[in-house]
């Protein structure tokens, strides 16, 4: 590859973005959740040369895929983890005086409480939207077929409303 971009007299940047530890970088960068702007600004480029880059070297598209979807992943087990509901341990930990000449203090775990984190259906709701829709859209489509005669049903409510 040429060190200079056709007609703009200066070296290319990618190159340095396209070797292992850059691509290592970019990787991290969308595993850790950055957006692809945050990752643009981080390369010292704008986020359309990000996008052109991304068309031009399928390696930088791939890497920049596999590190988002790991995050991914996590986000996802948190939502069902949430929607299923969990257990914990909340461990409470006080600072104990351990000179008392010299005010030395450390903290020490005093008490260990079990608790449950009951299931969010906010977070089921949204699950299932996602992972089922046909069966839990909000809105359905409905077919109705035959015939409705609204002659006798309105001479019926007439009827009724004589009586």
């Amino acid at each position: 590859m040429s060190d200079k971009k056709a007609g703009r007299g200066r070296p290319c940047k990618y190159d340095e973005w396209l070797g292992g530890d850059g691509l290592l970088k970019i990787q991290g960068w969308a595993r850790d959740g950055l957006s692809e702007e945050q990752i643009a600004h981080n390369m010292g480029i704008a986020r359309f040369t990000l996008s052109e880059w991304k068309k031009k070297f399928p390696v930088l598209s791939d890497t920049i895929k596999k590190g988002k979807e790991v995050v991914d992943r996590e986000v996802e087990n948190a939502m069902l983890k949430r929607a299923l509901g969990y257990d914990y341990e909340e461990v409470v930990q006080r600072p104990v005086i351990i000179d008392k000449e010299t005010g030395e203090t450390e903290m020490r775990v005093v008490q260990r409480v079990n608790k449950h984190v009951a299931p969010d259906v906010t977070a089921q709701i949204f699950w299932l939207k996602n992972r089922k829709p046909e069966e839990f859209r909000d809105k359905r489509d409905v077919e109705l077929s035959g015939s409705v005669d609204l002659g006798s049903i309105i001479e019926k409510a007439r009827g009724r409303a004589d009586e």
